[in-house]
């Protein structure tokens, strides 16, 4: 039987990286997975149950990789239909806007579409993460210096996340992430990275 307790999860903070600003992560991350304010941690994602065809014995694991930060979370983040606190908490870290060092709550329903899709590539290689949270000053930022960032993005919502995966074909990943028609795709292949995120359903 697997164990599914939430401190065999790991969390990796390079020295250069561990100095995180507490007050943003008090007042975005923790107290948001306090189970006070986001209600999909209190009402697991429905929507997660996709017509993928992949087996799920109820314990989920999810593995990645921030590019930016070399930071890293690997482990249990969900037992049936219930989502893990410790678990988000540890994930909003490597997750955060690594450029104002903002922690946010990350919407569980984009977790579980990555991780479907991690599932579906039958690969056991970390996703490499290259945004998740990103704070309103960054992505106005990025607007000005970048084409195809969104105005109201969902990454400043906590509900995107762009990724690749080492020596596996992006547009693979684009097409599994499409066939679950469970939020919206984009593909950048100059970038090489797939954009996901828990919105409705549409691809780019």
């Amino acid at each position: 039987m697997a164990d599914t307790s939430s401190q065999q999860n790991k969390i990796i903070l390079p020295d250069s990286n561990k100095n995180i600003d507490r007050r943003s992560f008090l007042g975005l991350g923790a107290a948001t997975l306090g189970g006070v304010v986001l209600p999909s941690l209190l009402s697991p994602a429905m929507a997660a149950n996709f017509k993928s065809g992949v087996i799920d014995d109820g314990t989920r694991r999810i593995a990645f990789r921030n590019t930016h930060t070399g930071e890293s979370f690997s482990g249990v983040y969900r037992v049936g239909d219930k989502y893990l606190p410790d678990a988000f908490k540890q994930m909003n870290i490597v997750l955060r806007d690594f450029r104002t060092n903002q922690v946010y709550a990350m919407d569980p329903r984009v977790i579980d579409i990555i991780y479907t899709v991690h599932r579906m590539t039958g690969q056991r290689k970390p996703f490499d993460i290259i945004s998740g949270y990103r704070s309103p000053k960054t992505n106005n930022m990025l607007r000005k210096t970048s084409t195809g960032v969104a105005q109201n993005s969902y990454h400043m919502k906590g509900q995107a996340i762009d990724l690749r995966m080492e020596d596996f074909s992006t547009a693979r990943i684009r097409d599994l992430a499409k066939s679950l028609r469970a939020g919206g795709v984009g593909y950048y292949a100059k970038s090489d990275f797939v954009h996901m995120d828990s919105g409705d359903f549409r691809t780019w």
